[in-house]
C-alpha cells in the first residue's frame, strides 16, 4: 500500500473524528468542540484526503475509497464513543 493511500485513509479519518466531536450527543469527550472550527477543520482534513487519494488513484477510485473510508469510519465512532464513556 502507497505512503499517500495510507495517508489518506488517516486524514479521511480524522475528517469524521471532527465532525463526530462537533455533535452534541458525541460521547468520546465531556462535551462537544465549538462546531465552526470543527466542521472548518473537517473539511480542510477532506480536501487534504482527496487530494492524497488522487496521488495513487484514479478519480473514481478515490471517490470510492474516500466515501467508503467515511462510511466506515462515522458507523464506528459512536460505538467507540459508548465504548469509552462506559455506557452502553
Amino acid at each position: 500500500m502507497s505512503l499517500f493511500t495510507i495517508a489518506g485513509l488517516i486524514l479521511s479519518t480524522l475528517a469524521c473524528l471532527c465532525f463526530y466531536a462537533a455533535s452534541p450527543h458525541q460521547k468520546l469527550w465531556a462535551k462537544a468542540w465549538p462546531s465552526g472550527l470543527a466542521y472548518t477543520a473537517c473539511l480542510g482534513l477532506l480536501v487534504a484526503s482527496w487530494l492524497a487519494f488522487a496521488q495513487d488513484m484514479r478519480p473514481l477510485t478515490t471517490a470510492f475509497a474516500l466515501v467508503t473510508t467515511l462510511m466506515l469510519a462515522l458507523s464506528v465512532l459512536p460505538y467507540v464513543g459508548a465504548l469509552v464513556s462506559g455506557r452502553g
